[in-house]
């Protein structure tokens, strides 16, 4: 079962991995009403479905204002969103997520998985975040990191600190990252996932971790 993104960090925010503030919408109104809730001064309109591939096909947008909320908010509801995803017949988009808006310095990719040939949980991480993973195996699959756990000893403290030299993570960014992957960790196997993908994970401009996007199954 694959769920939605809100819902998703929803989840993660429980264990204690750090994501924007957001509220979903299911109407235009709804949407104009969180982001005002928000008060931020940059607001990310999100299209809420099962694919990847949204922003491309102009279902993310980056707004200023309430005003443009609405506009966005009535774009997007109720049209199909074809990605690379989808298929030629897309997607209808019956719900969106109203997020603040994040200082971007660096995005990176991490996830977790269940591989299922080993029957272990498999971390993928790399630089290369915000593109496809796939594609990034293909043509340059020196810049992914690929982690097996044993499940006898779950996460330990080498894990992270191969994913955080693989992520060039220096400073206080580095020192987050034992506290992101646990709480991934954590998020997985109690919630009994088998996927929890990352993408982008960004560094702020303020140097702080931050879950921009994320997929759960």
């Amino acid at each position: 079962m694959n769920i939605h993104e809100h819902q998703a960090k929803e989840l993660l925010r429980g264990f204690g991995v750090p994501v924007p503030k957001g509220i979903a919408a299911y109407t235009v109104d709804e949407a104009v009403s969180a982001a005002k809730t928000l008060g931020t001064d940059v607001t990310v309109v999100k299209a809420q479905i099962h694919a990847g591939g949204r922003g491309k096909a102009g279902g993310v947008k980056v707004v200023t204002s309430a005003a443009d909320v609405k506009i966005e908010a009535e774009r997007i509801l109720g049209s199909k969103l074809v990605t690379h995803q989808t298929g030629p017949a897309g997607k209808e988009v019956q719900r969106l997520y109203i997020e603040e808006g994040c200082d971007i310095a660096t995005e990176l990719y991490l996830s977790m998985l269940v591989d299922r040939g080993s029957s272990q949980i498999t971390i993928i991480a790399s630089t290369e975040g915000g593109m496809d993973i796939e594609a990034v195996a293909a043509e340059t699959p020196e810049r992914i990191l690929t982690i097996s756990i044993d499940p006898a000893t779950g996460l330990k403290p080498h894990h992270i600190r191969s994913v955080a030299n693989t992520l060039k993570l220096t400073g206080t960014t580095n020192k987050q990252a034992a506290g992101f992957l646990s709480g991934i960790y954590k998020a997985f196997t109690q919630l009994d996932a088998s996927l929890v993908e990352i993408n982008p994970l960004v560094v702020t401009g303020s140097g702080d971790l931050l879950a921009l996007d994320a997929k759960m199954g």
